[in-house]
């Protein structure tokens, strides 16, 4: 049992805004537990991964994030910048990606219960691999390419569609086009050079909470997996959105497969790129490499 009270940073506006709503619940699930928490919600991007960077400076073992993907891709950065802290993730945001890839509920109440009674026990649930791609963290996935794009376009839509957000980004990027630029991506043992519609480095199963890009990823095996998609028309790639989200688009002869622990993906121009739905500076050059084991989850 923590002797101190437990850091939780919530982000109200995860789950389209409804994260702000399920607070005082879950501070209940944790009295009922006898976990103390201190509660800081973040004000804007950037915000968590600031406070929980001053948290673990501070000397915090472990902390908790009730909020979605982009919440923990920044609690993940705050922890790794410093040193190191055990993350708990209470699923509250809008793909849940990374919840579902670490195998935690994503019936919130449900989570935070079993979260507050490990945290209370102090049993930790489990020891996951992260990655890093041109200086940011990423616990999930990266990507270069058609997916950073439709990152960039679902950040910008803002009504509540949970995650059909990404479905409806996906038609608006086929219906502006589809750029299949000339890359160069390197990992030992794999060579490729040629045009791209994505590359994308899975650490867990999941991309766009309903998307299942890498069935065969597993965030604790010390390897990524590399997905390229080649060439594709807009009709060809509607057509394999289904198999994308069941998972059986991995054998279709416009995908390439390669496990990896680091690649180096290069390109003419700069193209854009994220880690864990977080849209990074565009870049010619990625690097991408594995650090196994450097997070444990609550």
């Amino acid at each position: 049992m923590p002797t101190t009270p437990v850091p939780l940073f919530l982000n109200p506006v995860a789950g389209r805004g409804r994260a702000r709503g399920r607070l005082a619940r879950i501070r209940q699930i944790f009295d009922d537990a006898g976990v103390r928490v201190e509660v800081h919600e973040s004000t804007g991007v950037g915000d968590v991964e600031a406070r929980v960077r001053a948290a673990v400076a501070d000397g915090a073992t472990g902390l908790v994030v009730a909020g979605g993907d982009g919440s923990i891709c920044e609690a993940v950065n705050g922890i790794l910048a410093v040193g190191g802290a055990a993350l708990g993730v209470i699923p509250t945001g809008t793909g849940n990606d990374f919840a579902k890839a670490c195998g935690i509920t994503l019936a919130w109440e449900d989570a935070t219960r079993a979260l507050a009674g490990r945290i209370a026990a102090g049993r930790p649930f489990r020891r996951i691999d992260a990655g890093r791609m041109n200086g940011r963290y990423f616990a999930n996935g990266a990507g270069v390419g058609f997916d950073a794009k439709v990152t960039q376009v679902a950040r910008s839509i803002r009504w509540p569609t949970g995650d059909l957000v990404y479905l409806i980004a996906i038609l608006r990027c086929l219906a502006a086009g589809i750029a299949t630029p000339a890359l160069t991506i390197s990992a030992p043992g794999f060579d490729w050079r040629g045009p791209v519609t994505l590359a994308n480095v899975a650490n867990g199963p999941w991309i766009g909470g309903m998307f299942h890009i890498a069935p065969m990823a597993d965030n604790g095996d010390a390897r990524f997996e590399l997905l390229i998609a080649h060439p594709v028309t807009r009709r060809r790639l509607l057509a394999l959105l289904p198999k994308l989200i069941r998972g059986r688009h991995v054998e279709e002869l416009e995908i390439t497969h390669a496990m990896v622990t680091r690649v180096v993906i290069e390109a003419d121009t700069p193209l854009p790129a994220h880690v864990d739905g977080e849209v990074i500076e565009p870049a010619r050059r990625f690097e991408i490499e594995l650090l196994p084991g450097v997070l444990e989850i609550l």
